[in-house]
């Protein structure tokens, strides 16, 4: 029997992502039903959320779990923007992974994606091959998994000749940088924002993990490059940096999906 919300959650009907594989057969709009208790929840800023986090692991809910339902909330979504835009099946699903735990997410996605018959292609965008933590156990997962294809672009270089083909992409997945990155944007992962952009011009739809790469979560102010998504996935609450007017430009639709962080975990 699938693990559901604790009574705790703000719906306990609800199964969590993971452990509700009917998400895989449901379009955008569905998805929203599904999660439209998160989706009702005041929005946080993005230091409030990392507090949430952290306080969800210490009440006992593993970083890991936490990681597992966010990657295929956002497989799911991907899988049902491809689906509703007539991409599904027409090229790869390409996941650009950081070094953090936005990238573990996006290694979660990549199997979950595979699992649902996607062709998918996973770039690791940082100088290390092996991230730390959850991410680096999701990492191992799929490199075992000769269904995905993976390639390592730690320099400019390297990312340039990756993103030769990359108008071909069915979907693009920004999984760079995700709550709690500022600042100015280092080598290679602004390589990276500058090939999404590219990708989106090209026509290539772009989804975002938690948040745009380089858009502040709490304020909404973008730094430069920044990417541009046609859809972001966030979780456990909306962002309040997605939801004024210049954060909603490049966010695009906004998913708010459920990741097992109880009520509890917000008071704190």
């Amino acid at each position: 029997m699938p693990a559901t919300v604790r009574p705790s959650s703000p719906d306990a009907a609800v199964p969590l992502p993971a452990d509700d594989p009917s998400i895989f057969e449901m379009d955008l709009r569905g998805l929203r039903a599904r999660w439209a208790a998160q989706a009702d929840l005041p929005a946080i800023s993005a230091e409030t959320m990392i507090g949430a986090d952290a306080r969800a692991q210490a009440l006992g809910y593993p970083q890991d779990r936490l990681m597992e339902h966010a990657g295929t909330a956002v497989a799911a979504a991907v899988r049902a923007l491809a689906v509703d835009l007539e991409r599904w099946g027409t090229g790869p699903i390409v996941i650009l992974c950081g070094p953090g735990n936005n990238g573990g997410d996006g290694y979660v996605a990549a199997r979950r994606l595979a699992l649902a018959g996607a062709s998918v292609i996973v770039a690791v965008v940082a100088t290390d091959t092996h991230p730390a933590g959850a991410a680096g156990k999701n990492w191992d997962r799929i490199a075992r998994d000769p269904g995905i294809a993976k390639v390592h672009v730690p320099v400019p270089r390297d990312v340039a000749i990756f993103g030769k083909d990359i108008a071909r992409s069915a979907v693009v997945v920004d999984a760079l940088l995700g709550t709690g990155v500022s600042g100015a944007l280092r080598q290679p992962i602004r390589a990276a924002v500058e090939l999404i952009g590219t990708a989106r011009a090209a026509g290539v739809p772009i989804v975002a993990v938690d948040t745009p790469t380089a858009l502040d979560l709490s304020s909404g102010e973008p730094s430069e490059p920044v990417v541009h998504a046609d859809l972001t996935v966030t979780f456990h609450r909306a962002k309040t940096g997605l939801i004024t007017r210049q954060g909603a430009a490049y966010a695009g639709r906004v998913l708010v999906a459920p990741i097992g962080i109880p009520a509890g975990a917000d008071r704190g």
